[in-house]
């Protein structure tokens, strides 16, 4: 998957355990908006980004291996949010930096991490 703060798209086999990879779906973490209170503000923000986690663990069920792309921090982040998850704590996790790419470049790029 391509991960940043705000936008995941998420890429995997056609079929469960074979066929092409395809895009899956897509995920928005469209923020917190204002606060004038900094510690509302960050609660926000925390419990924003972990409603998007859990969004996009909804598109990974029976996930055995997952490789994070993006920009910024969001995949270690993301990476830790897994091992934290009791259903995702024994999945094989990695992760690289890359800028967005379209469609069709990330759909390469994630096929090529696991042929």
């Amino acid at each position: 998957m391509w991960l940043d703060s705000n936008h995941a798209i998420i890429v995997g086999r056609e079929l469960v355990d074979n066929g092409d990879f395809v895009i899956l779906a897509e995920a928005n973490n469209d923020g917190p908006g204002s606060n004038s209170n900094e510690n509302a503000s960050n609660n926000a923000e925390q419990t924003l980004q972990q409603k998007f986690f859990k969004e996009i663990t909804t598109h990974l069920q029976n996930a055995e291996e997952v490789h994070v792309t993006g920009t910024g921090i969001s995949q270690e982040q993301f990476i830790n949010f897994l091992s934290q998850t009791a259903q995702f704590k024994n999945t094989v996790t990695n992760e690289s930096t890359s800028n967005k790419m379209d469609d069709e470049k990330l759909v390469e790029y994630i096929a090529q991490k696991f042929n």
